[in-house]
């Protein structure tokens, strides 16, 4: 599908997540990403920076071979499972024209872990070397149409979209691995101005953490 509405499905089965999750994960929304429609052209954004607080664009990536957008957070399951290979992808790419950055928009109040300051403590514990932001008044998830974390957008050097969907097939308690292959492999044909053909599959994790009241439309 090219666009659609995030469903939430049942609260998570505890098997469904790595051994250890907490009872605040195993209550945890799956969720779906939207699945922007291709072509979307990349959405503004200006954010502050967790680690340095400078404000980061999108024309901070003006004149990249590709840009790679990444909302996520600290504290969910499916993040954790990951955040070690976005890491590896901001290192292994650093030299080949990928742009890269991340962006937090989860409700820090209900969920403290979500704070700058914890952003700021996962992007040192990984050292990310990209950009790690935070999307306080949540205006910018809303313009991605983002609905889960970690929930992946990857656009060409015309900063219009070309892939969105999962990273690889690993989530929490799956066993399978966590290579990045879809993503990288969206990441290699782009960066290579070739046309992406496989298959996109949407991205599932946790949904994003909405402020009171603010929730979007394609939410729910």
């Amino acid at each position: 599908m090219e666009s659609g509405t995030a469903i939430l499905s049942p609260t998570l089965h505890h098997s469904a997540l790595r051994r250890g999750a907490s009872r605040k994960e195993r209550n945890m929304s799956l969720t779906p990403s939207t699945m922007l429609e291709l072509g979307t052209r990349a959405p503004d954004f200006a954010l502050p920076e967790v680690c340095t607080g400078r404000t980061v664009s999108l024309n901070d990536f003006e004149g990249k071979d590709a840009l790679l957008v990444i909302f996520m957070c600290a504290h969910c399951p499916f993040v954790k499972l990951v955040e070690s290979e976005f890491a590896a992808i901001g290192r292994d790419y650093a030299d080949r024209g990928l742009g890269m950055v991340a962006i937090s928009a989860n409700d820090a109040d209900h969920y403290p872990d979500d704070a700058p300051n914890r952003l700021k403590d996962q992007a040192e514990r990984l050292d990310f070397n990209f950009p790690y932001l935070y999307d306080e008044d949540q205006q910018a998830a809303k313009a991605y149409r983002a609905a889960c974390t970690p929930d992946l957008y990857l656009f060409n050097k015309n900063m219009e979209l070309v892939y969105r969907g999962q990273l690889d097939d690993a989530r929490p308690g799956n066993n399978k691995p966590v290579d990045g292959k879809n993503l990288r492999a969206a990441i290699d044909s782009t960066l290579a101005g070739e046309e992406i053909t496989e298959s996109q599959l949407p991205a599932t994790g946790c949904n994003i953490k909405w402020k009171p009241g603010n929730a979007p439309d394609y939410f729910g």
